[in-house]
């Protein structure tokens, strides 16, 4: 008898730490199994939409590459260099180099070709500066805008479109 109560627990031993084992497996299963399915659903609900038509975006056209052209007169002179308006009534002056930028070879042909015109016109648009307004920031930037105006719609004027991104101050010197 006391053998049949050995084999007893000894089988009741076994059972409990198979099914000890098998819970843990069940634990480790089923927490893979959540973890698992909460990152399908994450991945589901917060990934990206598919590609389609409706949300790629256009494919930007690259730009050319800048074109520079230095404004001078046919003498080659560079620089633009005229007196300027002031309040004290002494004599201030302004010294400018300046470039317009461009990206078609065909505006800096037609800057080269009207380069009389174009620097009669910015040397006019500058003799009418106050020498106190160039003194700031804006009124440099002011000054730049409008020469970058000026020179668009003498372009426009000659070749059917404005063609000058912009004109730019390489030096730009008040006395």
């Amino acid at each position: 008898m006391a053998e049949a109560e050995e084999a007893t627990e000894d089988a009741g031993g076994e059972g409990k730490k198979k099914s000890k084992l098998l819970l843990i497996i069940a634990l480790i299963v089923g927490i893979l199994l959540v973890g698992g399915g909460g990152a399908a659903v994450a991945f589901f609900l917060l990934g990206s939409e598919p590609e389609t038509a409706e949300n790629m975006e256009p494919a930007k056209p690259e730009k050319a590459d800048a074109i520079y052209t230095k404004v001078r007169t046919k003498e080659g002179k560079p620089m633009f260099v005229v007196t300027l308006q002031s309040q004290d009534q002494r004599p201030h002056y302004m010294q400018l180099y300046v470039e317009a930028k461009s990206r078609e070879q065909q505006v800096a042909d037609a800057l080269e070709l009207h380069m009389p015109l174009v620097v009669a016109r910015l040397n006019a648009l500058f003799q009418t500066q106050r020498f106190q307004e160039l003194q700031s920031i804006e009124g440099k930037i002011a000054l730049r805008q409008a020469a970058t105006d000026l020179v668009r719609e003498l372009m426009q004027e000659k070749i059917g479109k404005p063609g000058v991104e912009t004109i730019l101050f390489t030096n730009f010197v008040m006395q």
